[in-house]
C-alpha cells in the first residue's frame, strides 16, 4: 500500500521516494500507455542524430558511455539507446576506427520499476562475434547495461565519465511541489486546483522558479559528469504560449477532465476541498525562453540546437470513432503518469474512483479531445561550453 499524508508532495525526498511511471505491464501501465512517446521520439530521430555527429570520439580502447535519464520502464528506452549505439558505432567505423565497447546506464527514481525494465532488454551479443555482426543481430544487444537509480538532480556519476547524456519525457518533472503552492499562508496558494494550467500568475510564477532551480542543478551536475567533447540531447514537454498558466497539451491532461474529477470527488464528500488543494501536479511545460535562460545562466553548455517540436496527440487510440475507446486512452494516460501519486495522496480505493470518473468524462468529450489536445516539446541539442 502506498503511503498517504496531505503533505506527500511537499518534500523532494518523499518525492523521490514515491513517485515513478505506473510500472508493470497491467492495462494502465507506463508500458502500455508510452506508444505517444514512442511515436513522438521517431518523429525527432534526426535531431538526436544531429547531436549523436557532434559527440567527440574518443579511443576505441576506451569504453563509449551513454546514459539515459529518467528512463521509466517501458521499452521506448531501449530502442533509442538501441539507435544510438548502432549510430555511434558507424561513426567509428566511418572514421576508420575499430568500434569501441559500449557501456549504457538507465537511470531514474529508486522506485521505477527496473525489474520490468530489464526484463524487456535483449540478450548481449556474443562478444566473440564481429561488430558488423552484433549490429545485425536485431534480437540481440550490443551494449553493457546497468540501473542507476536516483533523481537527476543530484550527483549521479562520477566526474568526466560519460559521452552522451539523452532524456526524454521527464524534465518537465519538477524535484517537488513548490511549498508555497500547497501553503494555505502563501499568496501563491492553489486553492481549487490540482495544477498550474489557469491558476494564479503568483502559482505560476513558484511553479516557473523551481523548474529554474531543478534545471538548473541539472545543467551543473551534467556538466561535471560529461566528459570534453561530449553532448546532450533533451526532450521535456513545451508549451507554445507566453504564459505559463497555459500548459498547452499537460493543461488539457490534467487541467479539465483530471480537474473535474476532482472536483467531483470534493462536491460528493468523499475528500475534503483541503485534500484535493493539498495535491498538486508537479509538472511545469517550459517555453522555449524559460528553457533558454536556464541554459545561459547556467553557463556549462553551449547550445546546439534549441526548438519546440509538435509531437502530436497523447492519445493513441485504434478507432478514434469509438468514444469508450478515448476515454479509456484519457483515463490510462493520466494514471499511468500520476497514478502512484494521486493513490499515494488519497489511497488506491478513492484513485479508482478519480479515474473512472476521468474516462466517463473523457467519453463524453471524446471527439473534441481528440481535435484539442496536442503535446509540443521543447528539444535541446547542448554540448559542453
Amino acid at each position: 500500500m502506498a503511503p498517504k499524508g496531505d503533505n506527500v508532495l511537499v518534500s523532494s525526498k518523499k518525492l523521490e521516494k514515491i513517485f515513478c511511471m505506473k510500472g508493470g505491464k497491467g492495462d494502465s501501465s507506463y508500458a502500455n500507455n508510452s506508444k505517444a512517446q514512442a511515436m513522438h521520439a521517431r518523429s525527432m530521430l534526426h535531431l538526436l542524430k544531429e547531436t549523436l555527429d557532434r559527440v567527440q570520439l574518443s579511443s576505441p580502447e576506451v569504453p563509449f558511455v551513454v546514459a539515459d535519464l529518467g528512463c521509466s520502464s517501458g521499452s521506448n528506452t531501449i530502442n533509442t539507446i538501441d539507435v544510438i549505439i548502432k549510430h555511434m558505432a558507424k561513426r567509428y567505423e566511418a572514421s576508420g576506427y575499430d568500434a569501441p565497447e559500449f557501456s549504457a546506464f538507465f537511470s531514474d527514481l529508486p522506485s521505477n520499476d527496473f525489474n520490468t525494465l530489464f526484463q524487456l532488454l535483449p540478450p548481449m551479443a556474443n562478444h566473440g562475434g564481429s561488430m558488423e555482426e552484433t549490429l545485425a543481430a536485431d534480437s540481440h544487444r550490443s551494449y553493457f547495461a546497468a540501473g542507476v537509480p536516483g533523481s537527476f538532480y543530484r550527483q549521479l556519476f562520477p566526474s568526466r565519465c560519460i559521452d552522451l547524456f539523452h532524456s526524454a519525457f521527464s524534465l518537465h518533472w519538477l524535484s517537488q511541489v513548490p511549498e508555497s503552492v500547497v501553503d494555505k499562508r502563501s499568496a501563491a496558494y492553489n486553492k481549487g486546483k490540482v495544477f498550474i494550467h489557469g491558476a494564479k500568475e503568483s502559482t505560476a510564477n513558484a511553479y516557473k522558479k523551481q523548474f529554474q532551480t531543478d534545471l538548473g542543478s541539472f545543467l551543473k551536475l551534467r556538466g561535471e559528469e560529461l566528459k570534453k567533447g561530449g553532448s546532450m540531447f533533451l526532450v521535456c514537454l513545451g508549451r507554445t504560449s507566453v504564459d505559463p498558466t497555459d500548459q498547452s497539451g499537460p493543461g488539457l491532461l490534467f487541467g479539465t477532465h483530471f480537474q473535474d474529477a476532482w472536483d467531483d470527488l470534493v462536491q460528493e464528500g468523499l475528500i475534503t476541498s483541503e485534500k484535493r488543494d493539498s495535491f498538486n501536479i508537479p509538472m511545469y511545460a517550459s517555453s522555449l525562453q524559460d528553457f533558454k535562460e536556464v541554459v545561459e545562466a547556467d553557463g556549462s553548455f553551449i547550445i546546439n540546437k534549441l526548438e519546440i517540436f509538435k509531437g502530436g496527440s497523447p492519445l493513441v487510440v485504434s478507432q478514434p470513432d469509438d468514444a469508450a475507446e478515448v476515454g479509456q486512452a484519457l483515463a490510462n494516460s493520466c494514471r499511468s503518469v500520476a497514478g502512484v501519486l494521486v493513490d499515494a495522496h488519497i489511497g488506491d480505493q478513492l484513485g479508482n474512483e478519480l479515474f473512472s470518473r476521468v474516462e466517463k468524462k473523457g467519453t463524453r468529450q471524446a471527439k473534441e479531445l481528440l481535435e484539442q489536445i496536442q503535446f509540443f516539446h521543447v528539444v535541446a541539442s547542448l554540448s559542453l561550453a
